[in-house]
């Protein structure tokens, strides 16, 4: 199926088709969680309610008779599109920090929980970025904003794809993900927290800024029955570092 090889924003779809009727094609497609929410709209010969009623049964958002009048088709194509690009953009608000673009804390924690409750090796990462209230209050918010841009995009170029990473609020950051290694997620956090101390922010009056970030790191054991669980060992090991001197990070068993 070519949904298989390119990004499609809107199909047209016939009903009758050799092999395979445009029901089951609309079928396969809003049963894949990946098209689902691409519209489909039918364009074919038939015109009896039942059809009709059929169509848009199985998720179909518009339906046009044969013979179509193409301007009428593409009038049609248009609204669905801008419609389709208005959902997208409210789902990126509500789902996205506007700030950072990475996840807000209500879709962080959805996303999270659904990796807690079917993997055993989650581990949670809690970050917390040192002193920046000095920040804002030396060279104000908005400089306090390009700051947390550039760290926020520092964590993220070193974070695996499949990880799980949001802004909970000001400046405290968490990440879910599946590995249980010691090792492996140390170094990994060690290379976020080099990435954070070397970056170049450039605030208001040119003024280059320096950042470092402490972070906390748990995993899930038999101990660990909830998400809320898990999270707040990552946050106790995070202010331990703190209080260790800041700039480094602490994994508790």
């Amino acid at each position: 199926m070519i949904l298989e090889q390119e990004a499609i924003d809107l199909v047209l779809l016939d009903i009758i088709m050799p092999g395979i009727d445009g029901f089951e094609v609309c079928r396969r497609i809003k049963q894949n969680p990946e098209w689902h929410n691409i519209p489909v709209v039918f364009i074919t010969a038939k015109s009896d309610e039942d059809t009709i009623e059929e169509a848009y049964a199985i998720g179909g958002i518009d339906y046009v008779t044969k013979p179509f009048k193409p301007r009428e088709l593409r009038a049609r194509v248009k609204t669905h599109l801008e419609f389709q690009s208005m959902v997208q953009h409210l789902d990126f608000i509500a789902s996205y920090d506007m700030l950072t673009g990475i996840l807000n804390r209500r879709k962080f924690f959805t996303m999270s929980q659904a990796l807690f409750d079917t993997h055993d090796n989650v581990c949670a990462i809690m970050i917390d970025i040192d002193r920046f209230k000095y920040i804002n209050d030396d060279f104000g918010h908005h400089s306090g904003d390009i700051a947390l841009k550039i760290i926020s995009e520092c964590i993220a170029r070193n974070l695996p794809s499949e990880a799980i990473f949001g802004r909970l609020g000001g400046e405290e950051f968490a990440i879910l993900m599946t590995d249980k290694d010691e090792t492996t997620i140390m170094n990994l956090v060690e290379v976020m927290r080099n990435a954070v101390e070397k970056s170049e922010i450039i605030v208001e009056n040119n003024t280059q800024v320096h950042c470092t970030i402490s972070s906390g790191v748990a995993i899930k054991d038999d101990t660990v029955k909830t998400l809320d669980i898990l999270l707040q060992k990552a946050d106790k090991a995070m202010y331990e570092a703190k209080e260790k001197g800041r700039n480094r990070s602490i994994f508790r068993a």
